[in-house]
């Protein structure tokens, strides 16, 4: 059975190592250590230590987001993700495919999740997509506004994020991580959020507290309407032996039908066994 592909990324500030084991217990699909934008300068290497003491009395797997390439912490920063239960590094501020490169100093085979944060990244997006070591591209939306002068989350950004799922399929990469809600009161606001980041083709999303993780996690889960569509659409397919059909007096040819299935097969790989 092919592996399911994360829904939800919790950011967990890598200056709290008291937090770190709670974020696990979240239902979250993949816990996020943060050394970047969560710990201040004065902090770095007390969390890059902290972070190491964790990783070296457990095993739960785990996301680094390093510093970036050009700053001063990098260097030790990725060489702590050869730690074993390391399973991705998310690459802030991402902007050509030699930032990239520079993550194999790892030293182990581990997946790259670049940010596209910037003017720069944007424009090099095909090409960091198509690189052997990325995994899935992020959308650093937050950084990415305030690189462009863009105000708003909503439309302002829609062409954006359009692309980066468009370069997503280029690159043969499972489909993108979008970026925060920052709303962490207004869990109404992160569901419109992920359900909007759904429809433009995105299967993930970036959490910043563990209270958006539930609601992310519902987003990106078929529905039960969904599921009876699918399954209709699949029986009736079944009938013509996959051939166009007419379901509740609308046309379903072959990619109709195949969608329903990646409905049916989504659902029961979401459910728990014995459920």
């Amino acid at each position: 059975m092919t592996e399911l592909a994360p829904r939800s990324y919790l950011f967990v500030p890598g200056n709290r190592p008291d937090r770190f084991a709670k974020a696990a217990a979240s239902g979250v699909d993949v816990v996020v250590i943060d050394l970047e934008d969560a710990v201040p300068p004065a902090e770095k290497k007390i969390a890059r230590a902290a972070l190491a003491e964790w990783l070296a009395s457990n095993d739960t797997s785990v996301a680094v987001r390093v510093n970036d390439v050009n700053s001063e912490w990098f260097r030790d920063d990725i060489a702590l993700c050869r730690a074993p239960s390391v399973t991705a590094v998310m690459l802030p501020k991402t902007e050509r495919i030699d930032d990239i490169f520079l993550c194999e100093f790892a030293g182990k085979p581990t997946d790259i999740l670049p940010m596209i944060e910037t003017a720069q990244g944007f424009r090099n997006i095909v090409a960091i997509a198509q690189h052997r070591l990325t995994t899935r591209l992020v959308f650093g939306n937050v950084d990415f506004q305030l690189d462009l002068g863009i105000d708003g989350d909503g439309e302002q950004l829609t062409y954006f994020r359009s692309h980066i799922v468009f370069a997503s399929r280029i690159g043969n990469l499972a489909p993108p991580v979008d970026g925060v809600s920052t709303a962490l009161d207004d869990i109404d606001q992160v569901t419109r959020d992920t359900v909007r980041s759904k429809r433009l083709g995105f299967g993930a999303k970036l959490c910043i507290h563990p209270r958006q993780v539930p609601a992310v996690n519902a987003a990106f889960a078929p529905t039960q309407t969904d599921i009876e569509w699918a399954r209709k659409v699949v029986d009736a397919a079944a009938v013509t032996h996959g051939a166009a059909v007419a379901v509740d007096g609308r046309m379903v040819d072959r990619p109709i039908i195949l969608k329903a299935r990646e409905i049916i097969a989504e659902a029961q790989r979401r459910t728990p066994a014995g459920a």
